[in-house]
């Protein structure tokens, strides 16, 4: 009941989940093309795979009992958009019948078609439990509004195993790591349950203090280890030294692992989820 409670007075929320996913490309000059245009065909060529990939991915992972939500879900990640988050290699080389071709590999973001889910999310009470389902990181606080001297309890939970980075952006726009803290370098959560943030491994307490305003929570949070930000100490917690608009997609960078040594292709399911409240006397 009290669980239930606090989801009903949560506050604006949003939310995305993607695919991080690594793969390579290759582009052939033949007679035709420069080494530009070579260039950027093993480019397209590795995005265009990163997406093929990230849906035989859900496709394979995906066991979901209502068969029209994974055929959505499935569909939407067919027609996603690719966003390079870091390019791994790039090397040429001479084939025999090609000539001079270019291969080149990146780690990617593959983001589901955002009409495609927002058909899925009218009926989304199935993937917010379901461990076959795309990561979801579900966030909230137990207010809307806070008052100066409150103290501030954020809760989050997955629907299956994940890392995460919890930030607290203020109404000055400084930006926070919250988690992984000094005292509390562990960052990862177990599925289905809901974990309460500070919570005694933490060492302080989240309270209201001038300036006042609009404040957020974000949480990044993924299948694999998350990409590192530069922080400094700042008393029990860090304070971000990575530009702010960079620090999505260094957490983004996150640490691949093959689940079949076979496989040339690497994938994590990623989730970005963020939550604003006001302070005030």
């Amino acid at each position: 009941m009290y669980l239930f409670l606090i989801l009903l007075i949560a506050p604006s929320l949003h939310a995305s989940q993607s695919a991080i996913v690594e793969t390579d490309g290759v582009g052939c000059m033949g007679y035709d093309k420069s080494r530009k245009q070579t260039e950027e065909e093993a480019l397209s060529s590795a995005k265009r795979k990163a997406v093929e990939h990230a849906a035989t991915y859900i496709k394979s992972e995906s066991r979901l009992k209502d068969f029209d939500l994974e055929k959505d879900l499935i569909e939407a990640y067919s027609h996603a958009t690719v966003k390079v988050v870091e390019e791994i290699g790039r090397s040429w080389y001479r084939d025999a019948s090609l000539g001079e071709c270019c291969r080149v590999r990146i780690k990617a973001e593959v983001i589901p078609d955002e009409q495609a889910i927002e058909r899925i999310s009218k009926g989304k009470g199935p993937l917010l439990d379901d461990p076959t389902a795309p990561l979801n990181v579900q966030l909230w606080t137990d207010k809307k509004a806070y008052r100066e001297k409150d103290r501030i309890k954020v809760y989050i939970r997955g629907n299956k195993p994940f890392y995460a980075r919890i930030l607290h952006k203020g109404a000055t726009g400084e930006l926070l790591q919250l988690l992984p803290n000094p005292r509390r370098p562990d960052h990862y959560f177990n599925g289905g349950a809901v974990y309460e943030f500070p919570s005694d491994a933490d060492r302080f307490e989240m309270e209201v203090t001038p300036p006042f305003g609009v404040e957020r929570i974000i949480v990044y949070g993924s299948t694999s280890p998350l990409g590192d930000v530069k922080v400094l100490p700042a008393g029990e917690v860090y304070r971000i030294k990575t530009e702010s608009e960079k620090v999505g997609e260094r957490s983004r960078a996150v640490s691949l692992q093959e689940k079949n040594p076979q496989q040339r292709s690497k994938t994590a399911e990623f989730s970005e989820t963020q939550i604003t409240f006001t302070t005030g006397k």
